[in-house]
């Protein structure tokens, strides 16, 4: 079984408008949207459309929290959260006018005894499952989380997934992560560098390895992902072809794609293959992307229309 963990999740309120926002006026919305926010909620989707079953995990509250678990489960995603006392899950507010503005929650106070409640669930994972920690945590979380977690599963044969920036991703290296999933503005972060060639990103990519990842993937935008395996020359390839209309979930849906791949046929290649189409099938629509989409975007790697 395949998990993944959010812990801060969040429904994102998408606000469309025409032309610009009036700050201290009544503006009016052209159109609205919501989305259950949440990186490893996008993940837990993904992996849902490319037929890979899997949990979500994280805290959710109040009545906020309840919508977020009855849209996740509708979404065909297994849900097992852990509904906090007190407090209300997040809503972000994303106003789409000329200028896109952004104002997201802060989110509920995670207490101990829901944390308790979470490392029982996740002493239950076992050998050939599979973890996902995507994201940043919550104030209210300790800063050491993600490798409490890693550590309470040493000594079982799980693959751990992490996509996650700065410290939460290098102290994690030691517990040999399957997976890390930096960008390129990620991976100079890390370093506090500026890279800018992908000699740079395969220089500070092995780096991360010799620290304890197993695999790195680099997501480059438009150019694409680099992966540089465990085994193996680095494979670099290009974005698929298509108009990007929405930026928002493409890593979450590559680690995704990435991951279904590599269950699925034990081939990087092919595991870097459906993680771009992925990534690039959610760029090219307004929400997540769906198999028809990903199936698409997978084909034209195999016909080569990349983006140039």
């Amino acid at each position: 079984m395949v998990y993944t963990i959010t812990f801060n999740p969040a429904l994102d309120y998408v606000m469309r408008m025409n032309g610009d926002l009036d700050i201290g006026e009544t503006n009016r919305s052209q159109s609205e949207e919501l989305y259950y926010g949440g990186k490893g909620i996008n993940v837990s989707v993904v992996l849902n459309e490319l037929g890979i079953s899997n949990v979500s995990l994280g805290f959710i509250a109040g009545f906020t929290g309840d919508a977020i678990n009855e849209g996740v489960a509708k979404m065909g995603v297994t849900t097992d959260f852990i509904k906090l006392p007190r407090g209300i899950s997040r809503i972000n507010v994303k106003l789409k006018a000329s200028k896109e503005t952004e104002i997201n929650a802060q989110g509920p106070d995670i207490d101990q005894a829901s944390i308790d409640a979470l490392f029982k669930k996740i002493d239950a994972i076992k050998d050939g499952d599979c973890i996902i920690l995507a994201g940043s945590i919550p104030k209210t979380l300790p800063s050491d989380i993600y490798e409490k977690i890693l550590k309470s599963l040493e000594g079982k044969d799980v693959i751990k997934v992490v996509d996650a920036t700065k410290d939460l991703l290098m102290k994690v290296l030691p517990y040999k992560p399957f997976l890390v999933k930096p960008n390129q503005a990620e991976l100079g972060e890390l370093f506090n560098v500026n890279i800018e060639t992908d000699e740079d990103i395969i220089k500070y990519g092995r780096i991360l390895q010799d620290r304890g990842a197993i695999n790195v993937l680099v997501s480059l935008g438009k150019r694409g992902a680099l992966l540089i395996p465990e085994t193996g020359e680095p494979i670099q390839m290009g974005a698929p072809s298509g108009k990007a209309v929405n930026t928002v979930g493409s890593g979450d849906s590559m680690v995704a794609g990435f991951l279904a791949g590599y269950l699925k046929t034990k081939d990087y290649y092919e595991a870097l293959a459906l993680g771009s189409a992925a990534g690039s099938a959610t760029a090219v629509l307004p929400g997540l992307a769906d198999k028809k989409t990903i199936d698409i975007q997978r084909q034209k790697i195999v016909d080569g229309d990349f983006i140039c």
